[in-house]
């Protein structure tokens, strides 16, 4: 949740949400009305009741907040579990994850697939003049051949009206993706892109969503995130290890 957004809330919860209903359903109506009426730009879906009585989680992209139901607080940051150590919040952004990745549809992405059987597929957020995205894209074969699917989303992470948006966008619009890319994070030209930039755009925008911090952006199969390059073996581990495990790789980025 962008800063500006939770300080708003925080500053206007206890006098504008002290009248909410006593019952749990016209409780969580009256603070999705509140907050809305405040913060117009935010999306019904984005206030539901917590897993904990009397919470109210607030989303905006990757970041969450907690309202009281009497008005008083706002608490921003994870929700944890004390008895089983779960994030429950951690796990509200994974879900997220994953149903946005599946509203875009594998489709709609460069995807790189082993000619064998498929163990795991990793979804990439990556910009065509990124250093370790390439050194990523040079080890295809090595990632592929481990059975690990690689499919691309785009983000260019100079931004709109830039020489490396200008680039996704030709290689995205291609009538050969695959080929665009990879000449294109070989250094070579490309063009084109005019009529479809639309589509980088909306990709740029869900990595800004996902928190991303830097390319490539990693987004494992349960919705949890790397951000940055791990070579093939080592994301190979990262893909294989117990959900428990602790992992002590350092994912590069540039």
């Amino acid at each position: 949740m962008k800063p500006s957004l939770l300080a708003s809330l925080a500053v206007v919860a206890a006098a504008t949400l002290a009248g909410c209903a006593p019952k749990q359903d016209a409780q969580a109506d009256a603070v999705r009305a509140r907050l809305q009426s405040l913060l117009p730009g935010l999306a019904a879906d984005a206030v539901r009741p917590s897993d904990v009585p009397g919470l109210y989680e607030v989303q905006d992209g990757a970041n969450f907040g907690y309202v009281t139901a009497d008005g008083k607080y706002m608490i921003e940051g994870d929700l944890l579990n004390l008895a089983t150590g779960e994030s429950i919040t951690e796990n509200r952004r994974k879900a997220d994850r994953i149903a946005k990745l599946d509203a875009i549809g594998e489709d709609n992405m460069i995807v790189f697939a082993p000619e064998g059987r498929t163990k795991h597929v990793v979804t990439v957020f990556t910009d065509v003049d990124c250093g370790y995205c390439r050194r990523l894209h040079s080890q295809m074969a090595q990632y592929n051949a481990l059975g690990i699917e690689i499919r691309y989303l785009a983000y260019p992470r100079t931004g709109p009206d830039s020489e490396s948006f200008r680039k996704a966008e030709a290689v995205w619009c291609s009538a050969d993706r695959k080929t665009a890319l990879t000449q294109a994070k070989l250094g070579a030209p490309v063009s084109g892109g005019e009529k479809c930039d639309n589509i980088v755009h909306r990709e740029w925008d869900l990595g800004n969503a996902f928190g991303l911090r830097g390319t490539p952006l990693l987004v494992l199969e349960d919705g949890s995130i790397v951000n940055g390059y791990l070579p093939p073996e080592t994301l190979e581990q990262r893909l294989d290890a117990p959900p428990s495990s602790p992992f002590a790789a350092q994912p590069r980025q540039g």
